[in-house]
């Protein structure tokens, strides 16, 4: 609770015309916004620590599972997308009734389709 009402004391002067932060000094040099972010910072870490840490633990005990997928699998996914070649030259997977999984490859005239046309605003 103190954290969040330092975050209102902070928001509530810089709403009232304050001077800017950068140019209140705290006795170790810091500014009020870097000493306000801090507290932030330190407030997030303290909530959320127990539950990064219990995620680590469960990371901890999911890495050798995965480690072995990654070793069975890896060369079969590799080999996959050698086949396969552009993802994007293909439709989403689709589920057949029997529970085969197709992928479908799009008719040159629906890549054509899908192309952009001149640049590609970025």
């Amino acid at each position: 609770m103190r954290h969040a009402a330092t975050l209102f004391a902070l928001s509530a002067a810089l709403l009232a015309g304050a001077p800017p932060a950068a140019a209140q000094q705290e006795e170790d040099g810091r500014s009020l916004m870097e000493e306000g972010a801090q507290l932030f910072w330190d407030g997030l870490r303290r909530e959320l620590g127990p539950a990064l840490e219990s995620l680590r633990d469960r990371t901890d005990e999911m890495e050798p599972a995965l480690r072995d997928f990654a070793e069975r699998m890896g060369p079969a996914l590799a080999d996959l997308l050698d086949k396969i070649d552009d993802l994007s030259a293909y439709h989403p997977p689709e589920m057949l009734p029997n529970g085969d999984i197709i992928l479908r490859r799009k008719t040159p005239q629906e890549m054509k389709d899908a192309a952009p046309e001149g640049e590609i605003e970025i």
